[in-house]
């Protein structure tokens, strides 16, 4: 199993849990710059959650990921093929997307080569949604101390990936014909144990874990549990952003 395969290996129960998707107004915008809706192709799917919504709306969807376990969590439709492949070297036929996206992941791979397989496997005026969520917010209160847990556990490890995702990748290379987007935001009604399940999703608590013998979100949780005036019941919001590109 290599590296990559490892980061998300462990953790595919949770992520397939706790992870959020993506609201519907984000994909009402995507969808009204396309053509066509007849094939679409979620790179890096994870555990499949932005496949899902796009075999709603599309008449065939193919989605990989090098994690196994990951794709082991993700929903078997009829109009989904998955494959266990990398984003870079997917297998999938030339001139064939009319839409083609990547959440949550393009921050892990080469930007070059995944930047020439979206460029060969799409079709005639595609389209690259490039999608990605920053750091869940409650309130003014308990945000810094989810900021404090994220600051340790990812200054240690993937500190160079993760600044893709802090501006909001605005600061990843993006060769393409750029149509301006509008940023988003995902609510939820979460308790406390489901934002723990989302911490412990997280690669860099995993590796905390394995690597240093110990969980920095157990101290955090502890101390949200006194912060959060309802621990059992509150909003979680997500924003939302994505880069989205004309393929030439």
């Amino acid at each position: 199993m290599s590296k990559s395969e490892k980061r998300f290996s462990k953790q595919a129960d949770l992520y397939a849990k706790f992870r959020p998707d993506y609201p519907d107004k984000m994909y009402e915008f995507i969808f009204k710059h396309l053509n066509q809706q007849r094939i679409a192709w979620d790179c890096a799917t994870g555990s499949g959650q932005v496949a899902g919504y796009l075999s709603n709306h599309f008449d065939q969807v193919f989605a990989n990921d090098i994690s196994k376990e990951q794709l082991s969590y993700a929903p078997e439709k009829a109009n989904i093929t998955y494959l266990n492949t990398p984003a870079e070297h997917s297998g999938l036929p030339d001139d064939t997307f009319d839409l083609i996206t990547i959440a949550q992941a393009i921050h892990w791979l080469n930007f070059d080569q995944f930047y020439n397989e979206v460029r060969r496997t799409a079709a005639q005026n595609g389209l690259l949604a490039v999608i990605g969520y920053g750091m869940v917010r409650i309130s003014e209160r308990v945000n810094p101390i989810i900021d404090e847990m994220y600051e340790t556990a990812f200054s240690k490890y993937f500190n160079e990936n993760r600044r893709y995702l802090d501006n909001r990748y605005q600061n990843i290379p993006f060769p393409f014909d750029e149509i301006p987007t509008p940023s988003f935001e995902k609510h939820y009604t979460w308790s406390l144990d489901q934002l723990e399940g989302y911490f412990n999703s997280w690669s860099a608590i995993q590796r905390i874990k394995a690597e240093e013998g110990y969980n920095p979100a157990d101290e955090t949780i502890n101390e949200l549990e006194k912060a959060l005036s309802n621990p059992k019941k509150f909003e979680a919001t997500f924003p939302i952003f994505m880069r989205l590109g004309k393929i030439d």
